[in-house]
This record gives structure tokens, sequence and C-alpha cells, in this order.
């Protein structure tokens, strides 16, 4: 059993028992690590809160890690980055769901990676600071792919269709697996772009939930298990 203090970003919460909590978490220094709370589901001062474990809540964690348990324990635990407005807005709250559930579903890894952790604090931060939302998630989930190992190679960018599979440039040839025509072209407005420029991308509301369609099945062609969110017609409604 080691103790470690940690970064941690709350990827699920499940009910265990009346009073008790299973929280997985995304965290900076050992990767993917769950944690059992006994108890917090009772009303009582003091000590560690339910409202710690929302959805992509920021978190700095004293736990004892465990070497013969998938469940582990926290001593202590703090909000870092609080959020000011991502909780107050219903879109927000929306897309927050929805990353998470895709988040959760993605990592497995248990181990450091620290370029990942970073880049989803960032893109976190900049959601809470930011009003102009509408393709956050689009991007935040595509720029994953860097760090998940699946990222489209932008070479051969002349070429007129998208191997979903193979994650490259390719020809159109009518395999169900190759988009082209406007499903290519909407995808590709998002390859290369940052946080600060997505709002210059222009799509309407049925050429977003395209786009977020195509990254989806990109995903799941890429990740062993991977499902379809359920909070996706959530979302889906949200921006309809």
């Amino acid at each position: 059993m080691a103790t470690i203090t940690t970064k941690a970003i709350v990827l699920s919460s499940l009910k265990y028992s009346d009073t008790s909590l299973i929280v997985k978490c995304y965290t900076e220094q050992e990767g993917i690590k769950s944690y059992i709370i006994k108890g917090v589901l009772k009303a009582k001062k003091g000590g560690i809160k339910v409202a710690y474990f929302q959805p992509l809540t920021q978190l700095i964690l004293v736990a004892n890690h465990s070497s013969k348990s998938s469940l582990n324990t926290l001593k202590e635990v703090q909000i870092l980055n609080p959020y000011k407005t991502i909780y107050r807005d219903i879109v927000k709250q929306s897309v927050v769901l929805f990353m998470s559930e895709v988040f959760s579903n993605s990592i497995q890894e248990e181990e450091k990676n620290e370029d990942f952790y970073s880049y989803l604090e960032a893109g976190l931060i900049w959601l809470d600071a930011h009003d102009k939302i509408a393709n956050f998630h689009l991007l935040f989930l595509l720029n994953a792919a860097h760090f998940l190992g699946f990222y489209p190679n932008t070479t051969e960018t002349t070429l007129l269709g998208f191997d979903l599979l193979n994650g490259n440039f390719s020809e159109p040839t009518g395999n169900k697996n190759i988009i082209s025509g406007n499903e290519f072209y909407q995808f590709k407005k998002l390859l290369g772009i940052t946080f600060d420029t997505i709002e210059d991308v222009s799509f309407s509301k049925n050429e977003r939930q395209l786009v977020l369609q195509i990254i989806i099945r990109y995903f799941e062609l890429h990740l062993d298990g991977f499902r379809k969110p359920k909070s996706l017609q959530i979302l889906e409604a949200v921006f309809n």
C-alpha cells in the first residue's frame, strides 16, 4: 500500500450500497484509478463531500493505492481549478457529461501520461472560461486521439476521402469505412485547428451532429470495447 498525492479528473461515479460511491478517476501520476468512498452519501459535516465527484471535476487527492486490489481508498480530497460556469450552464453540463462518458470508455491505462493529463486539464479550463462552445466537444474529442494513439495522419491532404479504419487520407472507393463528399468536407474542417480558432469553423446543427457521429465511429474502430455514449442523445438535443 503506497500513499500518493496526485491531481485527478473524475470520470465516473457509481453508487455502492446506500451510503458509498465507487469513483473512477484519471490521475496525473498513475493513470486510471478507482476508489471506494465509504459513507460519503450520509449527511455529515466536514470530511469528503459527494459534490467533489461530479463529472470531470478536477481534484487533488491524497490516496492509498493498493497493489492487491483494483479499489483504492482516499485520505484527503480538495477541488483544484473550481469551475465558475460549467455546473451552472445546461449546455456545458451536457458536454461534460458526454465527455466524461467517452473518456471513461476510452482511457484504460494505469500508467502516467502527464501530457494527456495536461491536455484534459487545459481543455476543461478553456471550456469553463468561454461562452461560444458549440464546437468544443468535437475538437476536444478528436484531439484526444493524439494521446490515445490514433490521431489522423494529415499527409496526402489532396486526396478526397478519409479512411476511418486506417486513419489516413484516401481516394474515395465506396468502402464503408472511407468517408467522402460532404462527410469528408465537414470532418476535414477540424484537422489542425486550436480551441482559440474553433469558433471560426462554421457548422450547422446537422453538420455538427454529422461530424460527431463520424468521430464516434472513428473511436469505435480504434478502441476495443468502446461503446456509443448513452448521453449522446442528450448532447444532440441540447445543440438542436
